[in-house]
């Protein structure tokens, strides 16, 4: 009595010495994409044109801020916003612009270890860490952004300006804007990863 089996053959293959071989390719072939998406990340050129693009916004902005704004003097453009050019030679959001000096070169290097950090992180990130990846090149460009400042001119041009009635939040500029998006994403993906995973 004949059996029917169901399902797709294998393929046999024959071995030098006469043996035999079951191969089955079709699941071979769907392991191996399974693999593929496994290692599928966001092109390594990508971050790069999103880090030197940070860069390049941040720095022509700062210097169109200079040639066109009067410092200290804002400009209203829409109640709440307004572009004002101040110089701070503190951190991010103006924190240590009160010290007298001695931050300037121990604000660089950390923000030069720091960004070195990143870039070594980077290398090293599972490329399925797409969100994780793309986070830290928006904080890397503003960090570069700002780095350049601190060392070539001896502070960070800020010229954005948020304020509510007589409340005015501190003075920013494109690159703590790039940061500050960067750790948001960072916190998104703690919340998106694990669910990735399941």
């Amino acid at each position: 009595m004949s059996s029917t089996t169901t399902g797709q053959n294998p393929q046999v293959v024959s071995k030098p010495g006469g043996k035999r071989k079951s191969v089955n390719k079709p699941a071979e072939e769907n392991r191996k994409t399974s693999k593929e998406a496994e290692r599928t990340g966001l092109p390594a050129g990508l971050l790069g044109i999103v880090i030197v693009g940070i860069f390049f916004v941040d720095q022509l902005t700062k210097y169109l801020g200079n040639e066109l704004l009067e410092y200290g003097q804002a400009l209203a453009v829409f109640p709440g916003f307004d572009l004002l050019l101040v110089y701070n030679t503190g951190a991010a959001f103006s924190f240590l612009s009160e010290a007298s000096g001695w931050q300037r070169w121990i604000l660089s290097g950390v923000s030069l270890v720091v960004s070195l950090g990143i870039i070594i992180y980077l290398r090293r990130l599972p490329p399925n860490q797409r969100l994780l990846s793309m986070a830290l090149a928006f904080i890397l460009g503003g960090a570069l952004g700002n780095l350049y400042d601190r060392v070539a001119l001896g502070y960070v041009v800020d010229f954005i300006s948020v304020y509510y009635e007589s409340w005015r939040f501190a003075t920013f500029n494109i690159a703590d804007a790039a940061i500050s998006i960067g750790a948001a994403l960072m916190v998104l993906d703690i919340f998106v990863s694990p669910a990735q995973e399941k």
